[in-house]
Order: C-alpha cells, then sequence, then structure tokens
C-alpha cells in the first residue's frame, strides 16, 4: 500500500480521483458535505468521511480524516455564486490550521484559472504570470494561493484548472438557445476531467512540490466556434452570440506543465 491520500471535496471531480488513486494502490481518504454520498464513497474503497468548512470553523471529524496522511488535495469551490458575501478565505484559513496541526506534509490546492481576468488582447498567460483578478471569486482565490504558498508548515502546489468538462458535464449543455451572449471572440480555456485526474496523480506520484500550474486543453477555439460546433454535433440549439463589443478572454499556456510532468493532454475538446 503506498501513502495515504486525503480528498477534501469528493464530489464530479474528487470522487473519481479518489477511486482512481485507488486503484494505484493508494490508501485514500475523502470527504464530502453531504451525509447522503458516504455510502456510494466507502463502496469505492474509499474511507469517507462527513467535513464542511465554514467561516466559524469546521464541522465533522477532521482530526481521523486527517490523521496518518502524508498529502491533502484541497477540492473544494468557494461557492460564491450561491453566497457572494461569503469569506472563503476564512473557511480555507480553519483548514489551514488543521493540517498545521496535524503535520501534513504536502498539500495540493486546486484553484482556477479565473484568478487572471479577460482582457482584449487575450494575453497569453503562463505559469509566472502575476495573477491580477478583479472579480471577488478570483481575488478570493488568489488569496488563499497566497496563504498556502506562505506556509512554512507544508509543501503547497497549487494547479489552477481551467472549465472543466466531460461528456455527462459540459458548459454547451448550459448555453445551447441562449440568446446575447458576449465575448464571441474569445478563446476557449477546457480541460477534461481525465486530464484533469491524470495531472493530479503525475504530481502525487512524482512527488512535485512547491510548484504552481495552470492547465487547460491547448487548443483554443473562438467561444462562437467551438460551442456552436459543439451544439450542431449533438443536436442542441444554437446559441447566438453578440458581438457589438469587444470580446474579451485569455489563452492559458501549459508550457511548465507538460515539460516538469512531460504531460500531453489525453482527451480533445
Amino acid at each position: 500500500m503506498k501513502k495515504q491520500i486525503s480528498i477534501i471535496g469528493c464530489g464530479w471531480l474528487g470522487f473519481p480521483l479518489a477511486k482512481s488513486l485507488v486503484n494505484k494502490d493508494y490508501k485514500v481518504k475523502g470527504s464530502s458535505t453531504s451525509e447522503g454520498k458516504l455510502k456510494t464513497i466507502s463502496e469505492a474503497n474509499i474511507e469517507a468521511y462527513v467535513i464542511a468548512l465554514n467561516e466559524e470553523g469546521i464541522t465533522g471529524n477532521y482530526t481521523d480524516f486527517l490523521t496518518g496522511t502524508e498529502t491533502v488535495v484541497i477540492n473544494i469551490p468557494p461557492g460564491l455564486r450561491e453566497d457572494p458575501d461569503k469569506n472563503h478565505v476564512a473557511e480555507i484559513q480553519h483548514l489551514i490550521n488543521a493540517l498545521e496541526n496535524q503535520n501534513i506534509k504536502n498539500v495540493i490546492y486546486i484553484s482556477s484559472t479565473s484568478v487572471f481576468k479577460d482582457e482584449t488582447n487575450f494575453p497569453i498567460i503562463n505559469a509566472d504570470t502575476v495573477p491580477n483578478a478583479i472579480s471577488n471569486s478570483g481575488k478570493q482565490l488568489i488569496a488563499i494561493e497566497n496563504v498556502l504558498r506562505k506556509n512554512t508548515s507544508f509543501n503547497t502546489t497549487i494547479i489552477r484548472f481551467g472549465g472543466l468538462f466531460d461528456a455527462q458535464r459540459h458548459p454547451s449543455t448550459y448555453l445551447a438557445g441562449r440568446k446575447n451572449l458576449s465575448n464571441p471572440n474569445a478563446p476557449v480555456n477546457l480541460i477534461h476531467k481525465e486530464d484533469c485526474i491524470n495531472i493530479i496523480t503525475l504530481i502525487i506520484e512524482n512527488n512535485i512540490c512547491n510548484e504552481t500550474f495552470n492547465a487547460a486543453n491547448p487548443n483554443h477555439p473562438t467561444k462562437k466556434d467551438y460551442y456552436t460546433l459543439y451544439c450542431k454535433q449533438h443536436q442542441l440549439e444554437l446559441p447566438k452570440f453578440n458581438a457589438s463589443e469587444k470580446s474579451k478572454g485569455k489563452i492559458i499556456g501549459n508550457t511548465k506543465l507538460e515539460q516538469l510532468l512531460d504531460y500531453s493532454f489525453k482527451q480533445a475538446l
């Protein structure tokens, strides 16, 4: 049995990641905020816990969840769409305190390319580009990245994923039939769930520490071209875009990821 991994957030990405690591002979603990998901998680040979973060602290048996763990994967969305006034930074700070108390060695934090703002010149974003988000969510993610990176009690590796998708969950199904969509000429920055799992696993297997990666599929068609074609191919109502204003966007580069991990993306857009 390999070293123990604890995954905070065993949801759409975290659960298949946990199952993949179990298949690679890791001992895995996984958390959910829902009691109803524990049976499904446990049936996949993952030690399941109900744990929730809030601004006041952590609920659930997080001590046992972290005991014996070398690497913790933090994979929880900020949840600011549902609660724009929430202080997600405070939630993560409570978690950091718990990690320190349990002497966790390595942390992998799943962040987002939304830490970079969209611009009309479509800048190429690399791993060393300084985050400059102006949205509430982006600013909070930046603050969390900085707090984790400056912590000397454990190693932190940050992965900023683009928009996640798979065959069952694709942004085109949300955009289908919508009208007056902005930024038609902006490049898309998407990444398949399988590639996300592969990248996280490589970082764990190769003991990559104290690095920051951006990760999005290397193909960047325009939003209008990509989503229109996808909807045509899947018999969905076509979206309609508004080109009256200049498009804003960015291009997420993967040079560091591809070189340091020797990684080639497996899933096409």
